[in-house]
């Protein structure tokens, strides 16, 4: 069975994740896109949100999460979203996060840097 999605793309948060001191003490803009695959049949047939996930309980998870305790790596805040979508929403079965950091450090033009992780549920579980 092919799973439908849900996105939310371009929520803004102001976090302090970073490898270099200034990083996590000033902090800075991050972005998160973030799909869900999830069946949504049924809440397509009988418009009930119980049927589906609430777009405004995700986004307050990612930016409990992005606005919260600093990490290094872009990595391990997507990985920390992909987590918290994967164990407090049952619907979602598949998850992908980018999280995009427009003001990296990095000496040159650069628009920004980005990553990306896609999880399953039951992948990586013990």
């Amino acid at each position: 069975m092919e799973l439908d999605e849900i996105t939310l793309t371009g929520m803004e948060f102001f976090g302090h994740h970073g490898c270099l001191a200034e990083e996590q003490r000033l902090g800075q803009r991050f972005l998160v896109d973030l799909t869900m695959g999830l069946p949504l049949a049924k809440a397509g047939r009988t418009d009930d949100l119980q049927a589906t996930v609430n777009y405004a309980e995700v986004y307050a998870r990612v930016r409990a999460i992005v606005e919260g305790e600093p990490a290094r790596l872009l990595e391990t805040v997507a990985e920390r979203i992909c987590d918290c979508v994967l164990r407090d929403f049952a619907l979602v079965q598949m998850v992908t996060v980018t999280v995009h950091k427009p003001g990296a450090p990095i000496a040159g033009i650069l628009r920004e840097a980005a990553v990306t992780l896609h999880r399953r549920r039951g992948e990586g579980e013990s």
